[in-house]
């Protein structure tokens, strides 16, 4: 019966054999697929490679804001304790009382404000007409006006600030707000040449056939632009919008070139005459030293905090803009 049984068994088990390497092949190759994926991009290893990058690169950004804001809530006693380090034992909200008050606040921030928006609308509108000439409109010496627009967008802001200076004290402009507007105007500030790059590449993705048939109706160039391309161009517009009001906002060279002796000036100005204003509150509070730091830390909030917003609110549409502007491309 042994023997029988051996048979039997040696016969069973050479049936089963093929299908058992089958069946270990296929979950081998189910584990890999898992691991590594059918493609290089969508394996659990190379996801998990992903998310660790994305993690440590977000970490390096996001840690100095959440140790900002956490600064700026710690009491007195919380700052003088070494064991308190991320979470503070009570919310103190004094540090931006007292940024507040340094920061002339309410003054400064609507200053920022008009300025910002005057800014970013000019620069959507001029830059916007330069854009679509030089990617539609044939003229003299095309090549090298737009030539020179690479050039000035290469070339540093420090360069033309003297000259500025002076044209603006012979208009009497000197030490005024509307020294920071009148660049825009004409499409140029803060990387307005950049903001005629962007348009003009948006314009140059859209169809020949548009003009064509504009043509064909009898409109002018200034017409179709107005009527069709400028309304067609609300990505590049939204593009151009937030990066110049938020450039604007942060820019603290150009108010101090032109803004050196007055009083009322944006935000990111106030910021660069923190440590003159923190030290006569020290004095005049009677504060200690280490209490400057929270206070430096809430002015700096208070002064991210509105374009903070503005993208917080505005992502969505400007991811999608830059996708359609044809920047990525």
């Amino acid at each position: 019966m042994s023997t029988k049984q051996n048979t039997v068994k040696n016969k069973w088990a050479l049936k089963r054999g093929p299908g058992l390497k089958q069946g270990i092949a296929k979950s081998a190759n189910r584990v890999r697929y898992l691991l590594l994926g059918r493609e290089i991009n969508n394996g659990l290893v190379f996801k998990l490679f992903l998310y660790a990058i994305f993690l440590s690169t977000s970490y390096i950004y996001i840690q100095p804001v959440l140790r900002m804001i956490v600064k700026m809530v710690m009491s007195g006693k919380d700052l003088i304790d070494p064991t308190v380090t991320w979470i503070p034992s009570a919310l103190y909200f004094g540090h931006l009382a007292d940024a507040w008050e340094v920061l002339h606040y309410e003054q400064s921030v609507v200053i920022s404000i008009v300025v910002a928006l005057l800014v970013a609308v000019f620069h959507c509108v001029s830059c916007g007409f330069a854009g679509y000439a030089f990617a539609r409109l044939e003229f003299p010496f095309k090549r090298i006006a737009f030539f020179l627009l690479l050039v000035a967008f290469i070339i540093p802001p420090q360069v033309v600030v003297l000259p500025s200076i002076i044209a603006y004290r012979a208009l009497g402009l000197d030490n005024s707000l509307v020294s920071l507007v009148i660049p825009a105007l004409f499409g140029f500030g803060v990387k307005g040449s950049l903001f005629v790059i962007i348009y003009r590449q948006f314009f140059m993705t859209q169809p020949r056939e548009l003009e064509e048939a504009a043509r064909i109706d009898g409109a002018s160039a200034i017409r179709f632009y107005l009527k069709v391309m400028f309304p067609l161009a609300r990505p590049a517009i939204i593009v151009v919008f937030l990066f110049s009001f938020v450039w604007t906002w942060n820019d603290t060279y150009m108010p101090r070139m032109y803004l050196g002796g007055a009083e009322d000036v944006p935000l990111a100005m106030q910021m660069s005459r923190l440590g003159q204003e923190l030290d006569n509150l020290m004095l005049t509070a009677e504060l200690p030293a280490y209490m400057a730091e929270p206070i430096k830390m809430a002015a700096s909030f208070l002064t991210i905090l509105p374009p903070l917003l503005i993208y917080l609110f505005a992502q969505r549409y400007f991811v999608e803009s830059v996708e359609r502007t044809g920047l990525v491309e």
